[in-house]
C-alpha cells in the first residue's frame, strides 16, 4: 500500500435533467433552473406523483442527451437507461481527460472502472415481468440480465475503451455515487491502478418506481407547480422529485497526470464514510452516522471546518431528512458555519438516487473551479432552522472556494462525504 499517492481529478462527464454535457448543464444550475416537469416516459395520470426530473432527449443539440453520440446502438436496444447514461458519462470524461483512445496494453492494466447505482435496471426489471406475466418465459430478452445488472456500467465502459484495470461497482442507495469516487480514489492510493473512472448513474423513472416512492410518502406531489417542487430546507417542501442521469470523473495518481500533462481540475483530500445503524429509510434523529462521515473526510483531509468554503448538501427536500443534515453541519463546523455555504442542488436536479453523489461531486468541483456556489432554488421560505446559514438561496453566489465538500446519505443509514480542493 502506497498512502503517499495523490489522487486527482482530470476529466468530467455529465448527463442530467439540466443538460447532455458539463457546460450545459453547469450553466443551467448557475442561471437557477428547474428540470422538472411532468412525466413523459410513461402515462403518470393516475399517479399521486406526476412529475419528475426527466433527461431530456434529442439529438444532442441545446443541450439534450444523445444516445448515439457514444453508446453503439446495439448495446442501446441491449440495457436500461442508467446504463446508457452512465457510458455516455464515462466516454465525456475520458475524452476531458484525453484517454479516451490509442491506449497500449500496458496502460490499459492501470486505467479501471468503479460507477454505482441505487436501483439499477427498473424500467427493464418491470417491463421483463410483465412480459414473463403475459407471454411465458420464452419472450424474455436474452438480453435481460446483462441489460439491467448495476456494475454492467462499469463494464460496458471497460469493454468499449478497452480499459483492464479494476472493473468494480456500488451499491450503497442514494450514496452509490460518493462511495464510487471515495473508494476509487483509495484504488489509486493503494495502487492498484493510476486512473479509474468512477461515479454513479440512475435511471428508475418508470411506474413501478414512482409507485413505490410515493407509497413510501417520499415524492412531493406539487403537481400543479413541478419547478417548484423541489425545495430543500424551505417549510413548504413536501417530498423529493425523482430525478435520472448520471455523473462520471476521471481519477488519477498526481505525478502520473503531471508527466502526460494532464488538466487538473483538483485534488481529492478527504473521503468519510459511516452507517447509522438506526433505520431502513429514516436518518438518526442525531444526525450522528452523517456528523461522523463529515468528521472522517475531514481527518483524512488533513483539514479543519475552518478550512471548507462550500458544501454541497445531500438535501433531498424531505422534512426530516433536510433538517438532521443540517444539525450535524452545524454540530461539526460550530463557528465556522458563518463563513461556509451550503447549498444543495436538487432543488434543480431533482434526486437522482444512486447518481447523485458522483453529479453533485463535480457541482463542487465546477464550483470550485470557477469560484462560484451553486443556488438552492425554490428557497422561498427557509425553516427556522437555517437561520445564521447561507444556504445560497435562488441565486449562485460568486466567493472564494479553496475546499469544498459533498454529503451524500442513503437507505440503510449509509452515508458518504468526499472533500476535494485546489491543487
Amino acid at each position: 500500500m502506497k498512502s503517499d499517492r495523490r489522487v486527482v481529478v482530470t476529466g468530467l462527464g455529465l448527463v442530467t435533467p439540466l443538460g447532455g454535457d458539463v457546460d450545459s448543464t453547469w450553466a443551467n444550475i448557475l442561471a437557477g433552473k428547474s428540470g422538472a416537469g411532468p412525466i413523459t416516459v410513461f402515462d403518470a395520470a393516475n399517479f399521486a406523483t406526476r412529475f419528475a426530473c426527466e433527461v431530456k432527449r434529442g439529438d444532442g443539440t441545446h443541450g439534450t442527451f444523445d444516445a448515439n453520440r457514444r453508446v453503439d446502438y446495439k448495446v442501446q436496444r441491449q440495457v436500461d437507461p442508467f446504463i446508457q447514461f452512465g457510458i455516455d458519462a464515462g466516454g465525456q470524461a475520458l475524452e476531458d481527460a484525453g484517454l479516451d483512445s490509442g491506449l497500449t496494453d500496458e496502460q490499459s492494466y492501470r486505467i479501471g472502472t468503479l460507477l454505482g447505482s441505487g436501483i439499477g435496471g427498473l424500467p427493464g426489471i418491470e417491463k421483463e415481468s410483465v412480459n414473463l406475466h403475459l407471454n411465458g418465459p420464452r419472450r424474455v430478452s436474452p438480453h435481460f440480465v446483462h441489460g439491467r445488472l448495476i456494475n454492467l456500467i462499469s463494464g460496458q465502459i471497460s469493454i468499449k475503451y478497452g480499459l483492464r484495470g479494476p472493473c468494480h461497482a456500488v451499491v450503497t442507495a442514494c450514496s452509490s455515487g460518493a462511495h464510487a469516487i471515495g473508494d476509487a480514489a483509495r484504488l489509486i492510493q493503494w495502487d492498484d491502478a493510476d486512473i479509474m473512472v468512477a461515479g454513479g448513474a440512475e435511471g428508475a423513472i418508470c411506474p413501478l418506481g414512482i409507485a413505490g416512492f410515493s407509497q413510501a410518502k417520499a415524492l412531493s406531489q406539487r403537481n400543479d407547480d413541478p419547478q417548484g417542487a423541489s425545495r430543500p430546507y424551505d417549510k413548504d417542501r413536501d417530498g423529493f422529485v425523482m430525478g435520472e442521469g448520471a455523473g462520471a470523473v476521471v481519477l488519477e495518481e498526481y505525478e502520473h497526470a503531471k508527466r502526460r500533462g494532464a488538466k487538473i481540475y483538483a485534488e481529492v483530500v478527504g473521503y468519510g464514510l459511516s452507517g447509522d445503524g438506526y433505520h431502513v429509510t429514516a436518518p438518526a434523529e442525531d444526525g450522528n452516522g452523517g456528523y461522523r462521515a463529515m468528521q472522517m473526510a475531514l481527518k483524512r483531509a488533513c483539514l479543519s471546518p475552518s478550512d471548507v468554503d462550500y458544501i454541497n448538501a445531500h438535501g433531498t427536500s424531505t422534512p426530516l431528512g433536510d433538517e438532521i443534515e443540517l444539525g450535524a453541519v452545524k454540530r461539526l463546523f460550530g463557528s465556522a458555519i458563518d463563513t461556509l455555504s451550503m447549498s444543495s442542488t436538487k432543488s434543480a436536479i431533482g434526486h437522482l438516487l444512486g447518481g447523485a453523489g458522483a453529479v453533485e461531486t463535480i457541482f463542487c468541483i465546477l464550483a470550485l473551479r470557477d469560484q462560484i456556489a451553486p443556488p438552492t432554488i425554490n428557497l422561498h421560505n427557509p425553516s427556522d432552522s437555517c437561520l445564521g446559514v447561507d444556504l445560497v438561496p435562488n441565486q449562485a453566489k460568486p466567493r472564494s472556494i479553496k475546499a469544498v465538500l459533498n454529503n451524500s446519505f442513503g437507505f440503510g443509514g449509509t452515508n458518504a462525504t468526499v472533500i476535494l480542493k485546489n491543487i
